[in-house]
Parts: C-alpha cells; structure tokens; sequence
C-alpha cells in the first residue's frame, strides 16, 4: 500500500444531496486510510452525512445553504448557481491560508465552473463522477454533439450514440430533460459550459468497477486524450468505515429497525422482494396503486419502502401485515442492510446508481422501473448488456398492467440466468475492492498520482 505525506491535501466538493454526498464521503474515508488529507465542503444541512468519528485527517468547511429565490427556475441551475456566486470566494479566501496548501481538488460532475476556481488556487480539478462511466459517456456526447428533434410532438424519436461502444439508442423521451428543456437559454447554456469544462479535467474518479463498465472507461479516457481515469468502487465495500447496527437504524420510520429485522429473519431465504424508488422519486396515485396491486397479485413476501407517508393506498399496509405477506415502510429505511440480509431475493428499483451498486454488490436480482436522469441508461446497462436484471416498466408516463407486472415480480425470485448471473457478478464486485482486485489497484494508483502532484 502506498505511504502518503501528510502534506498531501485534497478538497472534495459533492453536490449537496444525498445521493451525490455520500459516496464522494465513502471515497474520502478510503483516502485518509491511506494518508492522505481530505477537506470536505458541506453546507450546515449536510453535516450529519459525515461520520461522527471521523480521522483527524478529515476536515470539513462549512459553507452557506444554497437558496431558492426563484421558484420558476431549476433546482440544479438555481443551486449550482448559488454554490458558484458565494462559496467561490470563501473557499478562495480560506485555501490561500490553509495549511498545508491544497494539492488538487475534486468536485461533483455537476460543479465544473470549480475548473475556475482551482486555476485561480494554481492547483488541477478532478470529475467525482457519482454516476458511472456509461452514464457520462451518453451526457458527454449529448453536450458536444447537440443532437436535435425537430418534431416536438414525436417524443419517440430515436437518438442514436454511434460513436459509444455497442452504439446505444434512446428515444428522445428518455434524454435528460436538462438537455431536452430551454435549448438556448441561460439555464441551458450554462449546463452546455458545465459538461464542456468537464472534459478539461485533469482526471475522473468513478464510483463503479472496471468489469463492468470496461468499453466505457476506455471511451472516457478516450474523450479526455490521457489515462487519468480510476474506478474505485463500489465505495460502500470499498470505505473502511462500518456502520454499527444503531448507525444503520438510526432514521426516522414507521418501522422500528428490530420490527423489520425479526420480520426479515422468519422469512425463507431468497423470498423476499423489495421495493424502493430513491429520495427523489415518487410514484404518482396511479402508479403507487398498480405497483401495490402487483405485490398482492404476486403472491410474494415483500418490503416496501416509500419516502413519504399517505402516499400507499388506503388499508393496503394493514392488509398485508396482516397476510403475513409484506412490511410498508413509510420514511427512512436502512436499504443495505435489508438488501445484504439472506432473504432478499429481488429489487424494484429505480436505478439510481447507489441503489445499482447496492445491488449488485447485495447479489439480488433487480427489476429495473428507471423514472429519469442516468436511470434509462443504467437500466439498459443492468438488463440488456449485463444479464442481471429485468425490466419492469419504464417512465413515470405509462402506468404497467398489474397482472403482468406481478408476473415479472415473481419470476425474478425464480431460478433462472439472471439470478445465476447476479451471484456470479456480485463475486466480481467483492473481489474488486480487495487487495490486488481492480478496484483496490486503481485507488492505489490514484493515491501515488496525487502524492505526485504534491512534491511537484
């Protein structure tokens, strides 16, 4: 393992969600095991996503809460905005007196304009890409090619990524809608400049693994013209921070944590489907009736998890508990900890990329329901070029019927290629971030380069 100076110093700067925080903190955690110095940026809100125990090589600076003064713009453009007009300056002034001196920054995809700041710092800016490399190989190619749709009415249209391997296609109702709103408009143009200043990185960091994600890599280091590219995860295997029990159920929900863990273990192993859609979607009331129409009909043992209450049918969670069929989790729920538990059999997911990484690395089938953003395409990575997932139903437009829907429920518990395959690829992701697996390499290499930089 590489030996680092403590003089070794890096700024990480995630997005402020969640979803974008979290893993860029699991990478840290990896960092200051090795040596190195990490500075984390966070805003008041967003502290308690950092360890309590945390190493004195991790420091954090506290900047102000982005606000939302316009309602009518983006959430994205607004806080981007917001984190480029005031915390520039801060971090400015409290980087020309921090000691020691910052070695390099990393930041979210989504804050390129820090390409700015770390040229004023005199130091180089690495992409945390929370996303994986197929994800950034379709937003790269959107942003430099442009590709268009002249019939606004015909949200089918067919975008073709010939120059990515394998040459996907997605109808123009799957683009991200920062691409496919406001063409031309400050908002817009501001997200073009983002994605552009993006491929002046002087490197990226992935939260993914190269088996399987190899054809995308390449094709990234490829766009950027040098070999500055690691792939260090899954970092929620990778970190080598644990959580204690009391840490995992420390959320606020309907179902206390011991509930949910005796319920879980009186179940046969491989049984149990479970459900969850993310932070940041929610199923409409015919959606929400469907999927909860589909686990009746299915027959399965199941978890649901859904983020707000009074959003599940009224009765249904009275219902099945009573069945002995299933749990209705209403708030927080610990989603590794249900995933890695024997009984898990299957995932309705999203596909948002944590929850994708949880998957894999939890060896559970997973029936994708991608709703937006890098979902579409993480989907078609699980389902079409992986074989370990299948595809339930697409958008948050079209309502599944419930029967078929509770059909594809059941078979993913069954015995089939995909489930052979899931257990054969979870061995790759455990296997990756020990030592001498790829993952674990890769982040030695990125440790030496960044000790480089630093006696520069």
């Amino acid at each position: 393992m590489p030996e680092s100076s403590p003089q070794t110093h890096l700024l990480a700067y995630p997005f402020p969600s969640s979803g974008h925080i979290i893993p860029l903190i699991d990478l840290t955690n990896t960092l200051i095991s090795r040596g190195i110095n990490v500075t984390v940026l966070l805003t008041p809100s967003n502290q308690t996503l950092l360890p309590t125990n945390h190493s004195p090589l991790l420091q954090t600076l506290i900047l102000p809460e982005p606000h939302f003064p316009n309602p009518n713009q983006k959430r994205l453009y607004t806080i981007t905005t917001f984190m480029r007009q005031h915390h520039y300056p801060i971090i400015l002034n409290w980087a020309h007196t921090a000691s020691p001196p910052p070695t390099a920054i990393i930041s979210d995809f989504f804050l390129a304009w820090t390409h700015h700041l770390a040229a004023d710092l005199h130091i180089l800016r690495l992409i945390f890409s929370p996303s994986g490399a197929y994800s950034l190989c379709i937003s790269l190619s959107l942003w430099r090619d442009l590709p268009q749709n002249d019939n606004a009415e015909d949200q089918n249209h067919v975008v073709s990524f010939s120059n990515l391997p394998n040459s996907p296609v997605q109808p123009w109702w799957q683009i991200s809608t920062l691409f496919r709103d406001k063409r031309g408009e400050p908002e817009w143009e501001t997200h073009r400049e983002n994605m552009n200043l993006n491929l002046e990185a002087w490197g990226v960091v992935f939260n993914s693994f190269v088996e399987l994600e190899q054809g995308y890599i390449d094709h990234v280091k490829k766009e950027l013209g040098h070999e500055r590219v690691w792939v260090v995860g899954p970092l929620l295997l990778a970190s080598d921070t644990t959580e204690s029990e009391a840490q995992v159920c420390g959320g606020s929900s309907t179902v206390p944590c011991g509930d949910l863990t005796g319920w879980l273990d009186s179940r046969v192993d491989g049984s149990v489907v479970y459900v969850y859609f993310g932070s940041r979607t929610f199923l409409t009331t015919s959606q929400m009736e469907v999927l909860t129409r589909a686990l009746e009909l299915s027959g399965v043992h199941f978890v649901l998890s859904v983020r707000e209450q009074g959003t599940v049918p009224c009765g249904f969670a009275d219902r099945v508990r009573e069945w002995e069929r299933g749990l209705v989790i209403e708030g927080w729920a610990p989603q590794v900890l249900v995933l890695s538990h024997r009984v898990v059999g299957a995932f309705l997911t999203h596909c948002g990329w944590n929850s994708v990484l949880e998957g894999l690395a939890s060896g559970v089938v997973m029936l994708t329901w991608p709703m937006g953003a890098d979902q579409f395409t993480n989907a078609k990575l699980l389902v079409d070029e992986m074989g370990v997932a299948v595809r339930a139903a697409e958008g948050t437009v079209e309502v599944p019927d419930a029967k078929e829907f509770a059909k594809r429920i059941a078979g993913a518990l069954g015995r089939t290629e995909v489930r052979v395959r899931t257990k054969e690829l979870r061995e790759v992701v455990v296997g990756a971030i020990k030592k001498g697996g790829s993952s674990y390499n890769q982040l030695d290499g990125f440790v030496k380069e960044l000790n480089e930089l630093k006696n520069e």
